[in-house]
């Protein structure tokens, strides 16, 4: 069995081998599939999560609905604003701290969540996968993401000798 230490450095360097290189070909192709899946929404695949993110808990401070899709605020402002222009999104400043906005689903908001309902099963037909094989392909994808974040920086870096 092959394993990092045991495959030549020439060999670990072509492109597929790469597995960051595999899920950047998979990201760009789901990317596709959800451009068509909500052309019919009106909706791009980061206003989607935002709108599923407030969906599922409700009204939410800016910078907890960041946390959950892992995006800073210079990505995530520019998506309320235009999520706000489209009706489907409020935001607020906290009364308390002026700092704190949170972002809430309007009437039109919930009502295009109906619509979108239809979404997630067209994307896991389209993914020809099993349910079971989805779940576990998500708990794998999850526990990489934990691992890389728990990396420490310098474990990256050459040894000097």
């Amino acid at each position: 069995m092959e394993t990092p230490d045991t495959l030549p450095d020439e060999e670990f360097l072509r492109l597929d081998r790469q597995i960051c290189f595999s899920l950047h070909a998979a990201a760009r192709a789901f990317n596709g599939v959800y451009r068509e899946a909500l052309k019919e929404l009106g909706l791009t695949y980061p206003q989607y999560l935002v709108m599923l993110v407030l969906w599922e808990h409700g009204e939410l401070p800016v910078k907890g609905i960041g946390e959950r899709l892992r995006l800073d605020s210079g990505t995530l402002s520019p998506l309320l604003k235009r999520l706000e222009a489209a009706g489907y999104v409020e935001r607020r400043r906290s009364a308390e701290d002026e700092r704190s906005v949170t972002a809430r689903v309007t009437d039109a908001g919930a009502e295009l969540r109906t619509a979108a309902l239809g979404v997630p099963r067209r994307i896991a037909a389209a993914t020809g996968l099993d349910v079971a094989d989805i779940a576990d392909l998500r708990e794998r994808l999850g526990a990489l993401a934990a691992r890389l974040d728990g990396i420490d920086p310098g474990e990256l870096r050459p040894a000097c000798g």
